[in-house]
């Protein structure tokens, strides 16, 4: 498990992933918290440690990556999202499914006369034992997002040796911190996640340039909803290359991807955000589904849809505030999954609104770290357009 914080341009996510292409490594989870300027890399792949240290090592190289850590031995807490949608007639099917959605806290989203569409977090088995059991009612449509990841306690990803590079290099030589004293051959060596300095409660807004915003922009307002598709390919390495690249040659910033396994065996389902562009969205499509790997390419923009993201948020916290802060976090019906002398981390799922009003409750107390999947998104059955029903008062529509 790679974390690979970058500073976001247009065309990074399809170097990112060319550099396994390159290489032959296939990724099995990939989950990309995008912002305007930055982004935070969460990878899984396989491989010896020979491998993957030389995956680590070609990333480390590529413009504008602030940081490559492998965090697989770290404690850790990882999590991941997963929209599934069941054969679940009314009855003592739909009765069935729901109980064995509250043994693993998962909740309906959506329910029509024919399936049912549940949402549920977790570490991977949860997720594949949650998959197993709603197998034998029929899954009609899976999605799921990559794995996140954050460590536990007052521990943080180790970031201060790109900034200290970078203050290096733009500092005058009179200006710049002496070298540190060389280390001898009797000193043991240190591991290169070196425990961070721990972030005092109460220190205020002022975070360091490594905390990932709750969502891609949260100033700009959006003249138009950006353009949701989701990408069925088959798995294969170097397929998610391929995909990128066709929007990295069309100058497209991508606001939001997610990769995970769908509900056919070898087969990945990939949902991308962009901005909008009705001129050009058509002739997106037909370039994608030109690629040998891609199976199925849909559009669910314009039609009623389920959208979700997940979010793990750590935050600076005394033993007298934690109370309050559990507080708010069953507001937002946040989850506590971690807790430390001096920390809390949270996991929290919704749509974009919702992460953001959770960061800026909690900006107050200090948000040392945030991880974020990509949104996934399923069509709805029901056919109910919950941004339209929004907008109705009674039998008016406000405009």
């Amino acid at each position: 498990m790679l974390s690979v914080f970058v500073a976001d341009e247009s065309g990074l996510i399809n170097r990112v992933a060319g550099v396994f292409a390159r290489r032959g490594a296939n990724i099995e989870s990939l989950a990309v918290g995008l912002t305007v300027d930055k982004a935070l890399f969460t990878i899984v792949a396989t491989g010896t440690d020979a491998t993957v240290a030389n995956l680590a090592k070609q990333i480390a190289k590529l413009v504008n990556v602030r940081y490559v850590e492998d965090i697989t031995d770290e404690s850790h807490v990882e999590r991941e999202l997963m929209l599934i949608k069941v054969h679940a007639p009314p009855g003592p099917t739909r009765t069935e499914v729901t109980q064995i959605a509250d043994i693993f806290r998962a909740h309906a989203v959506d329910c029509s006369d024919r399936t049912m569409t549940l949402q549920v977090t977790g570490d991977v088995g949860k997720m594949e034992a949650f998959r197993r059991v709603l197998a034998k009612f029929g899954v009609v449509e899976l999605v799921r997002t990559g794995r996140i990841s954050l460590k536990r306690g007052d521990r943080m990803f180790d970031t201060g040796a790109w900034s200290q590079r970078q203050a290096g290099r733009s500092a005058p030589a009179c200006c710049r911190a002496p070298a540190p004293p060389a280390r001898s051959s009797s000193t043991p060596r240190a591991h290169p996640s070196v425990q961070q300095p721990t972030a005092q409660p109460g220190d205020g807004d002022v975070y360091a340039s490594n905390v990932l915003d709750a969502a891609y922009d949260t100033v700009a307002a959006v003249a138009k909803e950006p353009d949701v598709l989701a990408i069925e390919v088959q798995d294969v390495p170097g397929v998610l290359n391929q995909v990128t690249g066709v929007f990295a040659r069309r100058g497209y910033n991508v606001q939001s991807l997610a990769v995970g396994n769908s509900e056919r065996e070898g087969m990945s389902r990939i949902t991308i955000v962009v901005p909008a562009s009705t001129s050009s969205i058509a002739n997106l499509i037909k370039q994608l589904n030109k690629l040998v790997y891609v199976e199925n390419v849909e559009e669910l923009t314009l039609v009623p849809h389920v959208s979700r993201e997940l979010m793990l948020v750590k935050v600076a916290c005394s033993a007298s505030q934690r109370g309050e802060l559990v507080s708010l976090a069953s507001i937002f019906r946040a989850q506590v999954c971690d807790v430390s002398v001096n920390t809390l981390t949270l996991e929290v799922t919704g749509r974009e609104e919702k992460m953001v009003a959770l960061k800026e409750v909690l900006e107050p107390h200090g948000i040392l770290e945030v991880a974020r999947t990509g949104r996934v998104c399923m069509q709805r059955d029901s056919g109910l357009d919950s941004k339209f029903l929004g907008r109705v008062a009674g039998s008016r529509v406000m405009l």
